[in-house]
């Protein structure tokens, strides 16, 4: 248990850094290029810190990057497995051949 203990602090120390440290550089990066370029005034470290909140939320979110590909794996195996062959290969055949064992043609009309 204090393994875990020890695993969960170090985690929170590293994030706490992280957070304190992008906050850092985007003060400076904005107090460097701003004010010289567009005329800005100078920010805060907390407006700084607010700046990456509001980034992360319109542009990133807050999602973790590690687990997204076997996420939308384990979907996209869930909902291949409910199609019907004749969706499966139109499917197939909407993707161009890009996720095709085959290469896709299309019907001769």
């Amino acid at each position: 248990m204090s393994n875990r203990l020890t695993r969960i602090m170090k985690i929170v120390v590293i994030g706490i850094l992280a957070i304190v440290i992008f906050g850092f550089v985007i003060m400076f990066l904005w107090n460097w290029l701003m004010p010289s370029l567009f005329g800005l005034r100078t920010i805060t470290f907390w407006q700084a810190l607010g700046l990456f909140i509001l980034g992360k939320l319109l542009f990133g979110g807050f999602h973790r990057h590690g687990n997204g590909g076997r996420h939308w794996r384990r979907r996209m195996r869930e909902r291949w497995e409910h199609m019907t062959p004749e969706e499966r290969e139109k499917f197939r055949r909407g993707m161009g051949g890009f996720c095709a064992s085959k290469p896709a043609t299309e019907p001769k009309a």
